[in-house]
């Protein structure tokens, strides 16, 4: 049995205290002895910062690229994808809470396989995956697991693929991103109100990731889960996209799809296919060329 919690990269201990601090992500997280940050999943242990899902994804599929989605990456090709519990958002209408928001019982921990990141490399190729994905909760919190993996699939030729929120730190971003392949960075509203009562985040770092991942010059597509008379406005929808066309480019491939009422926001209808045709309208009229719409 493999031990059931692994030693955390990024994170600090108090001075003459056993509290640490987090630096994974902008949230810096001050964790008391035997207590968790926010995400649920980075536990202070008498001083020391543990991962509690190192080598325990709780979702393991083998997806089409073009489910995570990648419109224009590695197209018809299969990725494996795997997922822990853990977020370091928390969003209302999260579509995936039960893992997001989800965490081992110490018996479950107990009870459940251990996958290496060398197991999950050969389970790629046994499955004639062409890449691996970071996918389903977020990758950051569990960013020992995913830069381990990352390594060993690098090496024997797959493509590493990742789904985020983008809430991540520059220390931390320097050594996730540069062996990633392509990512998929979830924007959820372009406004700091939006991501303040609707995720308990801000927006800026997620703005900054972004930047950071493109400088590397690796393939980013964006997006937007919209929901109605919360992140449909049409002006908030064009300041979205002048911001990607000034900071990225106009080509970059952009997804925006349906939000269907879950967890804890349910006040918003369905996005009807409507209002996502009327936003691929506007993008196409800004001058955009690879709009996808999804969920419909």
């Amino acid at each position: 049995m493999a031990d059931i919690s692994k030693q955390a990269s990024f994170w600090k201990r108090e001075k003459n205290s056993d509290a640490v601090i987090c630096s994974l992500c902008p949230r810096c997280c001050l964790i008391n002895n035997g207590k968790r940050g926010f995400c649920n999943v980075r536990e202070n242990r008498d001083g020391v910062l543990y991962s509690l899902v190192y080598g325990y994804p709780v979702a393991l599929q083998i997806d089409p690229i073009e489910k995570k989605p990648f419109a224009e990456f590695m197209r018809g090709s299969k990725t494996f994808s795997i997922g822990t519990f853990g977020c370091n958002l928390n969003c209302l209408f999260c579509q995936n809470y039960h893992l997001s928001r989800g965490s081992f019982t110490e018996y479950q921990r107990k009870e459940t396989q251990y996958f290496s990141p060398e197991l999950i490399v050969e389970l790629a190729l046994k499955h004639n995956c062409k890449s691996v994905a970071f996918t389903y909760n977020e990758p950051s919190v569990w960013i020992e697991y995913a830069i381990d993996i990352a390594e060993k699939a690098k090496e024997k030729g797959l493509a590493v693929v990742l789904v985020s929120n983008g809430y991540i730190s520059l220390e931390a971003a320097k050594e996730l991103y540069p062996l990633i392949d392509a990512a998929n960075i979830d924007m959820k509203g372009f406004s700091e109100n939006f991501y303040r009562n609707m995720t308990n985040s801000k927006l800026e770092p997620v703005l900054n990731s972004i930047k950071y991942l493109y400088s590397l010059n690796k393939h980013i597509e964006l997006t937007n889960l919209v929901i109605p008379g919360k992140n449909d406005s049409e002006g908030m929808i064009l300041s979205y996209l002048d911001w990607v066309k000034i900071n990225l480019n106009k080509q970059l491939p952009l997804h925006f799809s349906a939000y269907h009422p879950m967890y804890k926001y349910k006040e918003s209808p369905s996005t009807s296919p409507r209002i996502l045709y009327n936003i691929r309208d506007l993008a196409l009229k800004r001058g955009f060329e690879n709009i996808y719409l999804g969920n419909i």
